[in-house]
């Protein structure tokens, strides 16, 4: 049976709406993240994050669940430390898409097993959602930093461009138009809605 790992990266936020604390707004997030995790019956739910945010980690993560102190919060750490605890398939998730749907994590690992990576594109804002790859991380995989990278810039190391998967999109909370597209009627992210309604 495949030793799948899913982990929650606690990546920066710089936006939250007005009248909401920004530290408050970015552990919401991470919250709701990690309990869609939490809920996932074929993978293990992992967080990860730089030292500055350890605190914030603990605070959200449940009870037993792994967290991996990473020197940068971009996805290269994080697969490595994967890797190192025996997983066969690791996926590095932004921590700051609070209402995902299962479905498009389903979507994210089912490429890898004729794929050695796949990638979740994050929307009109650019940037990923998340990368998944078969571990240990291919070594032509270049460290990819989930605000800025595209799937062009996974696939730029590749031997062929095929080698790396393009899954379904998903918008990652990050500004004002992101908030408008938020659908009330989505089951989850309990602790982001409480926060909106006040």
């Amino acid at each position: 049976m495949t030793k799948r790992v899913v982990v929650a990266l606690l990546t920066p936020v710089t936006w939250s709406p007005p009248g909401v604390d920004l530290s408050k707004w970015r552990a919401a997030l991470a919250e709701d993240v990690v309990d869609l995790l939490a809920r996932l019956a074929e993978a293990q739910p992992a967080i990860a994050a730089t030292r500055e945010d350890l605190a914030l980690a603990e605070e959200i993560a449940w009870p037993g669940t792994p967290i991996y102190e990473v020197a940068t919060a971009t996805v290269g750490p994080v697969l490595r430390r994967a890797a190192e605890d025996g997983y066969d398939q690791g996926a590095v998730l932004a921590a700051d898409a609070a209402d995902l749907p299962g479905m498009i994590l389903g979507k994210l690992l089912r490429p890898l097993g004729s794929k050695p990576v796949a990638v979740a594109p994050a929307g009109r804002d650019g940037g990923l959602l998340a990368v998944a790859a078969t571990l240990p991380a291919p070594e032509w995989l270049a460290d990819l930093d989930l605000d800025t990278a595209t799937p062009i810039t996974a696939r730029r190391g590749a031997p062929q461009p095929s080698l790396v998967e393009s899954t379904p999109e998903w918008r990652r909370l990050r500004g004002p138009a992101d908030l408008a597209t938020l659908d009330m009627a989505l089951e989850g992210w309990e602790n982001t809605r409480a926060l909106l309604s006040g």
